[in-house]
C-alpha cells in the first residue's frame, strides 16, 4: 500500500472519509461509517466560552475538568461513558464548580458517536481505556471537532498510528496527545537548557516508565489500588477502574506498552518530527515474573489468577536510532517492586542532566568531575510558562503539569494555532509500542521506524513551548 498523502486523499474523495481502510484494534476497532465532517460553529460563538466534551469519566477525566474549569472562558457541554458510577461521580464533581450540568450520553459502547454528532464542541478530551483511544479520536475528527485531545498512549499499533495521522490530515482537525510529562517543570527547564546550548550538541537520551503498578493492575473490585489483606484479588470485568482493562494488556502483549511519558520530553529535546526523526528500533524483554509473584504473595498458589499466563516481560528495553545520529534508550518496568522514576538523561558534547539523583553537569561551569544539584540550574532556566503560571498550577494534578498542559492547549484553541503536540508526535511516540512488540517477537531484530510526516520532518520547525 502506498503511504502517501496524495494517495490517501484520492481514496477519501472517491469513497468518503473513513472508508480508506482505517485499521482498528479488537472489539473497539470496527470502523465507523461516518459522513463527511460537519460544519461547526466557530470557537465561543454563542457566549465566548470554549465548548468541551469528555469521553470517559474516570479519575483522569476529573483532573482535566478541574483545569478546564479553573481557566476562565470554558464550559462543559457533554460527557459520555458506558458506566453509571463514573458518570454520577463526574456530575457531582462538576457541581462543585457551580456551573450548569452537562448533557449525559450513556449506554452502548458507541454512544460517543451520538454525542459527537449531536453536539457542537471546540475540543473533546478522550480519557478512555487504551483500546478505545483511536476509534474515539477518529470519530471526533470525522465529526468536525476542531481540536481532539487524546490521553496516552494515543495508539497501540502501527496501523492505529497511521489512522490518527491520515484522518487528522484529511479532516483538518488538530489531534493533540495529552502527554503531561512534557510539561513537567524540570523537563521544561532541561529543554530550555538544551535549546540555549548548555549541553552542546545532543548525543544521547534515556527515559522510560518505571513505576510499580501491581496494586493498580489488581484490586478488590471496590478500591482503585489493591491493599494487601483488604479483599479478593481481581482483574478484568469484576475489578474496578484500570484493573478492568489495563491488566489484560500485560496478559496479551510483550513490549513497551506505555512509552510516551518518557519519550515525549526526550523527543522535544531532540527535535523529533522537526528536523530530526526516529529511524529504527530494537527491543528486548526479560522474563515475566512480577505479576504472578504478586498474585501468589497476596492470594496464594491456588488463587484462580495464579493460572493466568502473563506475556509482558517485567523489564522491556528499547533502543532507538535517530536520523541526526542520536541514540535513545527507553525502559518499561511496571511489574517490579521499585520507586517511581522516568529515568531521564539528556547528554550532549558539553554536559548532561540526569533525573535520577537530580544531577546536572556543564563543562567549564560545574566543578570538574562533580555533579551540581539540578535545582540550581533549573531555577535559572525555569520555563516562562511555569514562571508565569506557578500560582495557578500549584493545586493542579501531577505537581501542576496538568494545568500547564491544559493552559497550552486552550491557548492553541483560542488563537487557532496548531496543537502543541500534534498527530505526528502522537503517532511517533506511540509507535514505540507496536515496534517494540514486533522487535521482541523477532528476537530483538532491528525494525524500521515509519516516517509519519512523509518527509515533512526535514523542514518542519520546533514549536513546542516556544
Amino acid at each position: 500500500m502506498e503511504n502517501t498523502r496524495r494517495s490517501f486523499l484520492k481514496k477519501v474523495s472517491a469513497a468518503g472519509i473513513g472508508a480508506a481502510g482505517l485499521a482498528m484494534a479488537g472489539n473497539a476497532g470496527a470502523a465507523t461509517t461516518a459522513a463527511e465532517p460537519q460544519k461547526k460553529k466557530t470557537a465561543g460563538k454563542d457566549d465566548g466560552k470554549l465548548r468541551f466534551g469528555f469521553i470517559g469519566t474516570g479519575s483522569r477525566c476529573h483532573e482535566h475538568i478541574n483545569n478546564v474549569l479553573a481557566i476562565p472562558g470554558n464550559k462543559i457541554v457533554a460527557i459520555c461513558d458506558i458506566q453509571q458510577g463514573p458518570i454520577d461521580s463526574t456530575l457531582k464533581h462538576i457541581a462543585k464548580f457551580n456551573v450548569p450540568a452537562p448533557k449525559v450520553y450513556k449506554g452502548g459502547e458507541r454512544e460517543f458517536e451520538n454525542m459527537l454528532n449531536n453536539e457542537e464542541f471546540d475540543c473533546v478530551i478522550i480519557a478512555s481505556p487504551w483500546e478505545w483511544h483511536v476509534p474515539m479520536s477518529v470519530a471526533a475528527m470525522k465529526a468536525g471537532v476542531p481540536y481532539v485531545g487524546v490521553e496516552v498512549s494515543a495508539a497501540n499499533t502501527i496501523e492505529e498510528c497511521w489512522d490518527l495521522v491520515n484522518v487528522s490530515e484529511a479532516t483538518g482537525s488538530h489531534l493533540n496527545i495529552m502527554e503531561n510529562v512534557c510539561y513537567r517543570r524540570d523537563c521544561m527547564a532541561a529543554l530550555n537548557m538544551v535549546r540555549q546550548g548548555l549541553f552542546g550538541e545532543i548525543l544521547h537520551g534515556t527515559c522510560g516508565y518505571e513505576h510499580d503498578l501491581r496494586e493498580v493492575k489488581f484490586n478488590d473490585g471496590t478500591h482503585y489500588n489493591y491493599v494487601p489483606g483488604s479483599g479478593d484479588l481481581r482483574m478484568g470485568p469484576t475489578a474496578f477502574a484500570e484493573a478492568q482493562w489495563r491488566t489484560n494488556h500485560s496478559v496479551h502483549r510483550n513490549g513497551d506498552i506505555y512509552p510516551t511519558h518518557g519519550i515525549g520530553p526526550i523527543a522535544n529535546c531532540m527535535d523529533i518530527n522537526r528536523g530530526n526523526r526516529f529511524i529504527s528500533l530494537s527491543a528486548m524483554a526479560t522474563q515475566s515474573r512480577g505479576l504472578h509473584k504478586f498474585i501468589v504473595d497476596n492470594g496464594g498458589e491456588n488463587h484462580p489468577l495464579a493460572k493466568v499466563n502473563f506475556n509482558l516481560g517485567d523489564i522491556v528495553t528499547s533502543m532507538i536510532k535517530c536520523s541526526n545520529g542520536q541514540t535513545i534508550i527507553v525502559t518499561h518496568d511496571t511489574n517490579s517492586p521499585r520507586p517511581y522514576s522516568l529515568g531521564f538523561r539528556v547528554q550532549g558534547t558539553e554536559g548532561l542532566w540526569m533525573n535520577d539523583g537530580d544531577h546536572v553537569y556543564v563543562q567549564g561551569k560545574s566543578k570538574p568531575h562533580r555533579w551540581d544539584d539540578s535545582d540550581e540550574w533549573f531555577k535559572k532556566y525555569d520555563h516562562k510558562l511555569w514562571a508565569s503560571l506557578e500560582s495557578q498550577a500549584a493545586e493542579a494534578g501531577h505537581g501542576g503539569m496538568d494545568y500547564i498542559m491544559m493552559y497550552d492547549l486552550i491557548d492553541a484553541i483560542r488563537n487557532k494555532k496548531p496543537a502543541p503536540m500534534d498527530c505526528y508526535d502522537a503517532a511517533a511516540w506511540s509507535a514505540i509500542s507496536g515496534l517494540s512488540e514486533m522487535s521482541i517477537a523477532r528476537g530483538g531484530a532491528l525494525v524500521d521506524f515509519p516516517d509519519f510526516t512523509r518527509g515533512q520532518w526535514i523542514h518542519r520547525k520546533p514549536r513546542f513551548a516556544l
